[in-house]
């Protein structure tokens, strides 16, 4: 990528610019558990992050019929807006160095945007509880297209901000984000730090991993 044109970097938010995993943990547990239902293993739940609530709940409990999965998306979100409201820490944290490379990347010719399975409220929320709303011209959620790994979101984001995605990078931590990148056909950058092992992040087709936010502006020069 170079900066002859205005780029687009589009952020994963869950694993990638923030630590939510065990907000999202518990609310699962309490969303089974609601329903009487097994509680699906730590190592289940992580491998489910980054989908739209209700795939995540189909692929937590595929044996179940619609109705009892419709329930359990419900019991999800109740879950977790009962514990935002009631737990300071369920926003989770920003990872070390995302503010840093917002601030960094925060330049006329470099636009940035979030794309991100979780919900259009859980998103409003993180953006303003971590004061980062004003690095972003463009928000994508599960509200507004498709489940990753399908290239809605990014298709939206071209169309919101004019740029193609041959001057675009995903950076996320899953294997949805990497296959939605891949979709669009625009550079797709994994980062170590998150929720899916990098190999599979590179099995899913990264075109690069980063092992900090700090090797970010790097990864971009490198891939002119």
């Amino acid at each position: 990528m170079t900066t002859a044109e205005p780029r687009l970097l589009v952020f994963d938010c869950d694993g990638t610019l923030v630590d939510s995993l065990f907000a999202i943990q518990h609310a699962m547990e309490q969303a089974f558990g609601t329903l009487a239902l097994d509680i699906p293993t730590a190592e289940a739940v992580r491998g489910i992050v980054g989908l739209s609530v209700p795939q995540a709940v189909a692929a937590l409990a595929p044996e179940h019929p619609p109705e009892t999965l419709a329930a359990l998306d419900r019991a999800f979100r109740d879950a977790s807006l009962a514990y935002r409201r009631s737990h300071p820490q369920a926003n989770g944290k920003l990872y070390p160095g995302t503010r840093a490379a917002l601030e960094r990347l925060n330049t006329p010719d470099t636009l940035m945007a979030v794309a991100t399975g979780k919900a259009r409220r859980g998103l409003e929320h993180v953006l303003d509880a971590f004061a980062v709303r004003e690095f972003f011209v463009a928000t994508q959620t599960a509200d507004d297209a498709p489940s990753k790994p399908h290239p809605g979101m990014l298709e939206n984001c071209e169309r919101m901000t004019g740029i193609a995605a041959d001057r675009t990078a995903m950076i996320g931590d899953t294997t949805f984000d990497i296959l939605m990148a891949r979709a669009h056909g625009c550079t797709a950058i994994g980062v170590s730090w998150g929720y899916h092992p990098v190999e599979a992040l590179l099995e899913a087709g990264a075109h690069v991993i980063i092992d900090d936010f700090a090797e970010l502006d790097g990864a971009l020069e490198a891939l002119k």
